[in-house]
């Protein structure tokens, strides 16, 4: 039993839940942070290559795969922005968070990390399920061949 089992209701079916206008939120305060420390922007105004960045990203997770399920960009395993775009994304969101996110935006900062706690500890489970699937399969594979075994013993 994992830490976070406890506060988890198995009873309830889960819900979807729409994690994209969160995520979009996030972002622009993300990118807000970083364009004002780092390119003396004031407010929300961002310059030119923050907001080129900004829409691709934007455009992007609309057309995520996980649908509105999305896991948040930062942990997601499948990286729709091309290398370029996907180094300048993780420059920003890796420079935001130590810039000033916890400062400027601490509630949005921490669920933030909230979810990527989540996004790790549902990896971990998922794994862990499949791996005892996979035992038990091999141990049922086992019994029946063992019971084969004895099957064909006993004929003789």
């Amino acid at each position: 039993m994992g830490f976070l089992d406890r506060f988890i209701n198995r009873n309830k079916p889960q819900e979807v839940v729409n994690n994209i206008p969160k995520e979009k939120e996030q972002m622009r305060k993300t990118f807000g942070v970083y364009c004002n420390k780092h390119h003396n922007t004031n407010g929300e105004k961002l310059c030119a290559k923050c907001t080129a960045l900004l829409s691709t990203v934007m455009i992007k997770i609309n057309r995520c795969p996980y649908g509105i399920t999305k896991p948040i960009c930062d942990k997601c395993e499948i990286m729709c922005f091309g290398s370029q775009k996907n180094k300048e994304f993780m420059e920003v969101m890796s420079s935001a968070t130590s810039a000033g996110m916890f400062f400027k935006h601490p509630v949005t900062a921490f669920k933030h990390k909230m979810s990527a706690v989540g996004v790790d500890y549902g990896r971990q489970k998922m794994e862990d399920d499949k791996r005892k699937r996979a035992e038990a399969k091999e141990k049922n594979a086992k019994e029946k061949a063992k019971a084969k075994e004895q099957a064909e013993k006993d004929k003789k």
